[in-house]
């Protein structure tokens, strides 16, 4: 079985490693001179399947969940130290309605969040604990990956190419584009996501921090070197690359508000790109022929891409339809099944 892969985001990336994982011989081509130089690149890392009940569909959960395990035993490089949500006194409101809607955590008081995260002792009072959730890098999962593929004798890395100069012909061929198949996929649309990386050195968190506000809520996502990924702007436009500066005065505010050394941090980076998405925000898996489209992950590509790869390899190998997943960009398109 030959398949060609078109796109080298953290879907091409997992697509990639589990066609090759069932064998076939796979070509992964990206125009990019490396992997996830898209928004793969911004994302915050959180493997959080319980806590997106809270504005997701129960699909994004049940699908989540299958990451959790991808990225701790097949390419075991995310923490499980589990999730906190906290909100100032306040906006007690919005932690209630958060625990509402979502499943699989703790209530917990000021001594359990001083237990958890000593940096946080006294600033709040209630907190929901998911002890099963996990966090990553996306950087070190992106180049963890390619460096397994990179491994295998059955698949060719072709970075700094367009998927019309590839060469030979696939059995199938994967397009995980995102955003730049737009013109092929009805509804298809661009989420702006804008990001930054802060340096606090005197600052210790062990796992996500979600700080709940009804406009400006934010989450903190440890890295290495005590940096910190502060994110959570979703903004409907397809402007790419700006980050504006209201943003960035909103994300240095609500992360002030988890912690006032926040206030004194570096800024290392900031990052904005557009997140693909259809009207409902939920993923696609969407068959024309011999070509599979992998889309509309949404702000959840961590979280999704490991079990729509599976699914993919499942239809092509086993001819088996995930309804879930298998619906159309639009109603006028049609699902179809493998050749015989």
């Amino acid at each position: 079985m030959r398949i060609r892969i078109v796109g080298a985001g953290v879907a091409g990336l997992t697509v990639a490693y589990e066609f090759a994982s069932r064998g076939a011989e796979v070509e992964l081509v990206e125009r990019e001179e490396g992997p996830g130089r898209g928004c793969s690149w911004y994302a915050g890392g959180m493997v959080a399947p319980w806590c997106e009940l809270e504005s997701a569909e129960p699909l994004v959960c049940q699908l989540g969940i299958e990451a959790l395990d991808f990225w701790t035993r097949r390419i075991p490089v995310a923490q499980t130290r589990g999730s906190l949500v906290v909100a100032t006194p306040r906006d007690m409101t919005e932690l209630r309605l958060f625990a509402r809607r979502a499943q699989e955590f703790e209530e917990i008081g000021g001594n359990r969040i001083a237990e958890l995260e000593p940096d946080l002792a006294g600033r709040f009072s209630r907190a929901l604990f998911f002890p099963k959730e996990a966090h990553l890098d996306p950087r070190v999962a992106l180049e963890t990956t390619t460096r397994r593929l990179a491994a295998m004798s059955n698949v060719r890395l072709r970075f700094g190419i367009d998927a019309e100069a590839a060469e030979g012909e696939a059995d199938w061929t994967i397009d995980c584009t995102g955003y730049a198949a737009k013109s092929k996929l009805p509804g298809l649309r661009g989420v702006k996501g804008e990001m930054m990386i802060l340096a606090a050195p005197d600052l210790n968190l062990s796992r996500p921090i979600r700080l709940l506000h009804p406009r400006h809520p934010v989450y903190v996502v440890p890295r290495e070197e005590n940096r910190f990924m502060i994110g959570a702007t979703q903004i409907e436009n397809e402007e790419r690359a700006r980050v504006t500066a209201r943003s960035i005065v909103d994300l240095i505010n609500s992360a002030y508000a988890v912690h006032p050394a926040f206030a004194e941090a570096e800024v290392a980076e900031t990052g904005s790109d557009l997140r693909p998405a259809f009207s409902d925000n939920l993923p696609r898996l969407i068959v024309r022929g011999r070509t599979i489209f992998i889309n509309g992950l949404f702000r959840h590509g961590f979280l999704l891409a490991p079990s729509l790869a599976r699914r993919a390899a499942d239809y092509v190998y086993r001819g088996l339809m995930a309804p879930e997943v298998m619906r159309p960009a639009e109603p006028t398109l049609k699902l179809e099944h493998p050749a015989a």
